[in-house]
């Protein structure tokens, strides 16, 4: 009887414990705010190129950026804005415009490394946005 009610409450203890750092990993998960993050939905730049991605979670909720890290000096708020701008080039990034202010290699990854981070490319594209392209011709010559 002893030897059951033991394993009844090693059982109850280790139970208890998964559970207890179970709800804790999920406290640890913070929900994704859009008034305090900015838009969850992903940014796709038409230029300087086609399928650039941007995504406010990676900077803001990832890094730890505050919305006037970028907006307004780099970056009007209006979501496409900056493509407007005959500056808006790789040639600006690179020389620490727009992404490039910080994207400089010393801050974060520099904005002409690491490129399919940000350039995910017409097919990525077509597979972000649930486009029927995204799979026509998938594994066809």
């Amino acid at each position: 009887m002893k030897k059951s009610l033991s394993i009844l409450v090693v059982g109850i203890l280790l139970f208890s414990g998964a559970w207890l750092r179970a709800a804790e990993e999920e406290k640890a998960v913070e929900e994704y705010d859009e008034d305090t993050y900015g838009p969850l939905a992903p940014i796709i730049w038409e230029k300087p190129v086609r399928s650039v991605v941007f995504e406010h979670k990676n900077h803001t909720q990832g890094a730890g950026l505050e919305c006037d890290s970028c907006h307004d000096e780099l970056f009007p708020m209006e979501a496409g804005a900056s493509a407007e701008n005959e500056d808006f080039t790789m040639e600006t990034l690179y020389n620490g415009g727009y992404c490039g202010a910080c994207h400089d290699g010393e801050t974060a990854f520099a904005s002409n490394k690491r490129c399919t981070a940000c350039h995910i490319g017409v097919r990525g594209q077509a597979r972000l946005s649930g486009s029927a392209d995204a799979v026509e011709g998938h594994g066809t010559k």
